[in-house]
């Protein structure tokens, strides 16, 4: 008997050990369950790292749902990863792509609590992930190269977690500034940056927030009471209207229809988050404390409920009042503001417009690093500060597409911290497309990435290997550079991706309309000057064989690969070419007819493989 009563207590002590080690333990701890957070947290568990997500609210999704910007700006030709499951949920609940077309201003627009809802799933789907809702970081502390937290709970009890990696999701950069990180608020000048469209001088300006509104067709008045201090003066020229005189914006004054249907959600709802005179609302909260914070958040509510007056009472929407099916909030608004600007951090590289706009032409070949990729133009929102006439016109200035470093997310001074969502190193005017919510998703993805690879194999955030981050990025069905030649699931796109990675062949971008674009043109000939990139990688070439504009057959391009691969101790059996033909369902294999660029890329990718065996630092410089 004594015996079992001593077994019982064994038995007893080892399930306690084992299930508060799983409170109490994680490999990588994530502050902050918004965009970035949640795709953070589900790569880094399908990564096989124990993460834990902590979220101050009752929801997931962060801009996309708890802010209710429930429409995607942006990346439509590029569903990039997560990004892009995200999306096939959305299309699989609605009935396919085309039923989130609903509203003018975006090619995917969904209710936000079906956005939660969907991010809950797919979380739920991650054995390796656990979620703490309504739950509050209060302390931090870096002992012993790990991270100890203290989190009070919906209950008030706190809980202490010792993490390997911590990962910053929050909305305006909180956790980085906890720990220490050096960071910038507000516009450089352009004499530091380096950027022709950023203003002569620096300031602490940030983008307008926006609180905004979910509105529902009732089919009946319902009008709310004029709020206090109502002025319709406001937002008179939101649309043009019988109240509009001097607009703000004179080559944007659309018709009220076209303004209500800009957020047209599906089921009979409206997105409100208007920028035209409409409930954009300016207000610097990065520095200030939560109470200081909740109580500057009233205003820009009651400036968001004064527009829904404008719209019920002034233009005759009357019908349409705040959903009573959304948000469970006492006043039926989403959980928090849509920031559009936060901290950002001094990270171990700097990202601004002119790596955006010519990547190849930089002095450190950023292009080679990147873990994410964007096609929105830069736009700023500043037309409710006062005394926006003077900063820079910063309204969808035209970019190409681009790609987003690596190095963005790791801060210079702080150990085992990777910072997400808006806060990594970029300038504030390339800001105004890193923000955008498929950006931030793969923002979050690679920051999961970099976590799970640096706690499997016991490294510094910063000791991990860039291709080894860009690799999992590929698996995760990520997207490096934007290149819109051949999609996700095309037999030869990673191979492209890696040699466009390599810089031995370069796409070209442009900006078309309101459309941004890379293409790697692949189905063009092969030029022998398109080749110098070779040289970077493998500098015994003969430069000769770079000079020309002469096209290359693919018995010429052969022997090049032949050549180098020799050199390299790589072993290329006869009929290796003809192998890679039939695997990629290449056509009209003929060695004297001229090679295209994505054949040539193929083979590179296939036979030498540079994108592994040349490894590449944070700045993208190869390691010799």
């Amino acid at each position: 008997m004594r015996n079992y009563f001593l077994g019982l207590c064994l038995l007893f002590a080892l399930c306690f050990t084992a299930c508060s080690h799983s409170d109490d333990s994680v490999d990588v701890l994530i502050i902050g369950g918004g965009a970035s957070g949640v795709t953070a947290g589900i790569q880094s568990a399908r990564m096989g790292a124990a993460t834990l997500i902590v979220e101050e609210t009752e929801w997931l999704g962060g801009m996309l749902t708890s802010a209710g910007v429930s429409a995607v700006d942006g990346n439509y030709d590029l569903p990039a990863g997560l990004f892009g499951e995200f999306r096939g949920h959305l299309a699989d609940y609605y009935g396919g792509l085309d039923s989130l077309k609903t509203g003018w201003v975006s090619a995917v627009l969904f209710e936000p609590s079906v956005g939660n809802k969907i991010f809950h799933e797919m979380v739920d789907a991650e054995k390796n992930l656990k979620v703490w809702h309504n739950a509050t970081l209060v302390k931090l502390e870096r002992e012993n190269d790990a991270w100890i937290a203290q989190i009070q709970m919906k209950d008030n009890t706190i809980k202490k977690i010792h993490a390997k990696i911590l990962i910053d999701g929050t909305e305006l950069g909180d956790i980085a500034k906890m720990c220490g990180v050096k960071y910038d608020v507000g516009m450089e000048s352009r004499h530091d940056t380096k950027e022709d469209i950023a203003p002569e001088e620096k300031n602490n300006i940030v983008q307008d927030i926006t609180y905004v509104a979910i509105l529902k067709d009732y089919g009946k008045d319902v009008t709310i009471p004029c709020p206090e201090g109502y002025n319709k003066d406001e937002f008179a020229c939101a649309c043009a209207s019988h109240v509009c005189i001097t607009p703000k914006e004179p080559d944007r004054v659309w018709s009220k229809d076209m303004m209500i249907t800009y957020g047209k959600l599906p089921n009979n709802k409206y997105m409100i988050n208007w920028p035209i005179e409409g409930n954009d609302y300016y207000v610097n909260l990065i520095e200030m404390t939560r109470e200081e914070r909740e109580e500057a958040l009233k205003y820009a509510k009651h400036y968001t409920m004064c527009f829904v007056y404008f719209l019920q009472h002034e233009l005759g929407f009357n019908t349409l009042g705040l959903a009573d099916d959304e948000y469970p909030t006492a006043d039926k608004l989403p959980f928090i503001p849509y920031h559009r600007e936060s901290r950002r951090i001094h990270g171990l590289v700097r990202f601004d417009l002119n790596h955006a706009c010519e990547p190849f032409r930089q002095s450190q070949p950023l292009y080679r690093t990147c873990i994410a990729v964007g096609n929105y133009p830069v736009d700023h929102h500043h037309t409710r500060y006062h005394g926006y006439e003077e900063l820079p016109n910063l309204y969808f200035h035209p970019i190409p597409s681009y790609g987003l470093p690596l190095g963005t997310l790791i801060p210079k001074d702080v150990e085992g911290l990777i910072v997400a969502e808006k806060s990594i190193s970029v300038s504030n005017i390339i800001n105004g497309t890193t923000r955008l919510q498929p950006m931030v998703m793969q923002i979050g993805q690679a920051a999961g990435a970099l976590a799970a690879l640096a706690v499997k194999e016991g490294k510094n955030i910063r000791e991990v290997s860039v291709r080894e981050v860009q690799n999992a990025i590929l698996d995760g069905k990520g997207y490096l550079l934007p290149y819109l030649d051949v999609e996700l699931d095309h037999p030869m796109f990673k191979s492209l991706q890696r040699i466009g990675s390599t810089g031995i062949l370069k796409g070209i971008g442009k900006s078309v309309d309101w459309s941004n674009q890379m293409w790697f043109r692949a189905d063009t000939l092969l030029l022998a000057n398109e080749l110098k990139g070779l040289g970077d990688v493998y500098p015994f070439v003969n430069k000769q064989v770079f000079e020309g504009n002469n096209t290359i057959s693919i018995q010429k391009a052969t022997e090049l690969v032949g050549e180098i691969a020799e050199k390299e101790g790589i072993e290329m059996k006869e009929g290796r070419v003809e192998e890679i033909w039939d695997k990629f369902d290449l056509k009209d294999f003929d060695m004297n007819r001229n090679i295209l660029r994505s054949e040539m890329a193929i083979l590179i990718d296939q036979i030498l493989d540079p994108f592994n065996n040349k490894k590449v630092d944070i700045i993208g410089q190869y390691i010799q």
